[in-house]
């Protein structure tokens, strides 16, 4: 004996129809009969039915003459171009006037016949129009199940919607007085399968007009299960009709409620006693649920145009603060608030590297941090939303009740930036329709029996309390994270462009300094030059008794060489910046020691003592490592030369991937006031205007270290001043 799930149950291939219906099917290329339910001998004049097999409809006319005058049936290739396409005329047999339906499905065309029923009850006016001008939702679809009760009234008619999980709820009713009401009660997802579902999307309309009545059998000599999809009296499962029977509804009758292609949910009708509406009928309701879903979705698509609207109002007006700041951490503090409320957070938190911002009401800092590690570990997707996020981890990273469910929005991943809004736990009760208990029954299905999971035949209101969840996060709230996504990479795209756009103009300018500092340095130096030669011709040709005039030509030739020395400095300075740097393995000892001996030369200090002790290897560019020691050991030179025993040493140590050379001096010290000027090109402080220079040497030595990758400190007081040179150790 067979086992079968609800959700495995077979209901398109039933092997029987309902006992309103007859049905007809002809293979779709031969046009020969393949199978037959086994009452049409009910209505047609058919002495032997078995004769009926590999035959065809115009083989027999005394049966089924009025179904070859039929104008479907002459014109057969033209309703049955299109699959599961169905068409209806209606035609008189033995003198009762019957349905005629024809379509096709796979490769038969299926014949299907229902007795014309009159409805002296019908009553149809213009209120359908009324649709289109309902904007609320209830009265929407209240105003669906009036306009229906005119046409196919039951004892309950309902609209059901299905939620994301399958299951559904009742959000509309209209019933007899005494009986129970339905209106809010859910429904689990297995009352209506998946299959089941998958079914009502493709045959919109499906009635059992008595669940207590016995089926028709398909009779065919083929092994091949019929499926009975779109058939309009398709038989119908024996777990479905034992849900009625437990309900206590002897016929039901459905409309699929359709949006964008997709189940949104069912009129569903129940009457106590066996009730069949005549296909016009069915037909008819089924074009008002069309209009009531056509208008709900043209109403929610101006509540969402609206909503749209606002969101882009919103966010254009955040827009403006953000563009304002250069930082996107600041700007998002700044509107940490109009964030948060944007997806309607309880509370956020605004995450950049370590640091951790919170509006309203959040966890605690430290399961904030523990929300993060998961999140960069077991995610992928650049938004992650979950209304269950406590229940789902609330144990394993000890979450409050603050954090029921989460929305998280990541900037960069590799640099720990995001945003996460959270909201509390919602204290939630659902109203089930009964208790969806399980027991296994045995059911009879084409003559053999399986087991089956039967029904619950309980319907009394359970309730069922819901913990660890938060309110649902909807489109809109997602569209809301989206938009402050959208706001982030806009503006962050924005800011790169201006800061792109000004790097450009720097750089222009910076050309336009090099072309500068060229000019200086060259073609000013030529008439620097010739001022210079005719100075020195004045001074030789001025007699002994002229020392007043000889005085004044010495400054000025002393003037004119201090502003050469500028100029050549200026244009080192330059080219430290923008020359091209070529770095590799430099031993240091004989260029200090030629510096040492030069510098000594230079400032008129053969007395200096330089003591030069361990000069490891460095990686450097060779040119701009001549300049860092150069200006820096002729500093130390220098303003050590006045001393009674002046005193320079030079020593150079590894520590770990770095080489620290240390050069100090016993000279004048640097004032504590002066410290925040030292690398500032032209600096000059009070206690050095009795030495020459011009004050650029150190921002030369600045420049050339942060371009190789290295730094330069000093330490300094009244005994003299020690410069830190960290250079890169060099690859082994």
């Amino acid at each position: 004996m067979n086992f079968i799930e609800c959700h495995e149950e077979p209901i398109h291939i039933p092997g029987s129809i309902q006992s309103f219906g007859y049905l007809i099917g002809i293979d779709g290329e031969s046009r020969t009969i393949t199978f037959f339910s086994r009452n049409i001998s009910d209505i047609f004049n058919i002495e032997s039915s078995d004769e009926l097999f590999g035959r065809k409809i115009t083989d027999f006319p005394e049966s089924f003459q009025s179904i070859i005058d039929s104008e479907i049936y002459t014109s057969l290739d033209r309703f049955t171009r299109r699959k599961n396409e169905t068409y209806f005329d209606k035609i008189f047999i033995n003198g009762k006037e019957y349905h005629f339906s024809v379509f096709k499905s796979e490769s038969h065309i299926f014949l299907e016949f229902e007795e014309v029923l009159i409805n002296p009850n019908k009553r149809i006016s213009n209120k359908y129009d009324n649709f289109y001008i309902i904007d609320n939702e209830k009265e929407l679809w209240n105003h669906l199940l009036e306009t229906l009760a005119k046409v196919v009234n039951y004892d309950r008619m309902m609209v059901y919607k299905f939620m994301m999980d399958g299951s559904g709820k009742v959000i509309a009713e209209k019933k007899n007085e005494d009986m129970e009401s339905f209106l809010g009660l859910h429904y689990p997802e297995s009352d209506i399968p998946k299959q089941a579902r998958d079914l009502y999307l493709k045959k919109r309309k499906r009635i059992f007009s008595n669940v207590y009545a016995d089926t028709v059998p398909i009779v065919s000599k083929s092994h091949e299960e019929i499926d009975l999809t779109f058939s309009a009296s398709r038989g119908m499962s024996p777990v479905h009709g034992q849900y009625l029977k437990n309900s206590g509804a002897a016929s039901s009758f459905s409309v699929s409620i359709i949006m964008d292609d997709h189940l949104w949910g069912l009129v569903t009708c129940q009457n106590i006693e066996p009730k069949h509406i005549d296909l016009e009928d069915r037909v008819q309701a089924g074009i008002f649920t069309a209009l009531a879903a056509n208008a709900y979705s043209s109403f929610k698509s101006k509540s969402e145009l609206n909503y749209r609207l606002e969101l882009n109002e919103r966010v254009s007006q955040l827009k403006t603060g953000f563009l304002k700041n250069n930082n996107l951490f600041d700007s998002l503090i700044e509107s940490k608030t109009e964030l948060r409320n944007l997806p309607e957070a309880d509370g956020m938190a605004i995450i950049s590297y370590d640091n951790m911002v919170t509006s309203g009401s959040t966890p605690e800092p430290e399961s904030i941090s523990n929300i993060v590690k998961w999140a960069l570990e077991n995610t992928q997707e650049n938004i992650y939303v979950s209304r269950s996020f406590l229940k789902d981890h609330g144990e394993e990273l000890d979450l409050s009740k603050n954090a029921a469910g989460i929305a998280i929005y990541f900037i960069e991943r590799e640099k720990n930036e995001m945003l996460i809004w959270f909201r509390k736990e919602f204290d939630e009760h659902i109203n089930w329709a009964g208790n969806p208990e399980k027991k296994v029954e045995v059911f009879s299905q084409n003559g053999e029996e399986k087991k089956m999971i039967s029904p619950r035949t309980s319907f009394r209101i359970f309730t069922e309390n819901i913990k660890g969840y938060s309110k649902r996060w909807n489109s809109r709230s997602v569209s809301a994270v989206q938009a402050v996504r959208d706001l982030i990479l806009e503006t962050s795209h924005k800011n790169y462009n201006a800061i792109k756009r000004l790097n450009d103009e720097l750089k222009k300018v910076n050309e336009e300094l090099d072309s500068f500092s060229y000019t200086i340095s060259h073609d000013l130096g030529t008439p620097l030059t010739v001022m210079k030669l005719n100075a020195q011709m004045l001074l030789g040709n001025l007699g002994a008794d002229a020392e007043k005039s000889k005085n004044k030509i010495n400054t000025i030739i002393e003037e004119i060489d201090s502003m050469a020395e500028m100029m050549h400095d200026v244009l080192q300075l330059s080219r430290a910046k923008y020359s091209e740097v070529q770095l590799e393995s430099l031993k240091t000892g004989s260029t200090i020691q030629k510096i040492s001996e030069n510098a000594k030369m230079t400032y008129g200090s053969p007395e200096s003592e330089i003591i030069i002790k361990e000069c490891p290897d460095v990686l450097a560019d060779k040119t701009m490592l001549h300049q860092v020691f150069l200006n820096i050991i002729n500093n130390a030179v220098k303003y050590s030369s006045h001393k009674e025993s002046p005193k320079v040493e030079i020593e150079g140590t590894e520590d770990g991937q770095t080489i620290i050379y240390r050069i100090s001096d016993n000279g004048i010290g640097i004032p504590e006031e002066e410290k925040d000027k030292m690398f500032k090109i032209f600096n000059r402080m009070d206690n050095a205007k009795k030495f020459k220079g011009n004050g650029v040497g150190l921002s030369i030595v600045h420049r050339i270290m942060t371009r190789i990758g290295g730094n330069v400190t000093y330490e300094s007081n009244k005994e003299g001043t020690s410069f830190i040179l960290t250079f890169k150790k060099p690859y082994i």
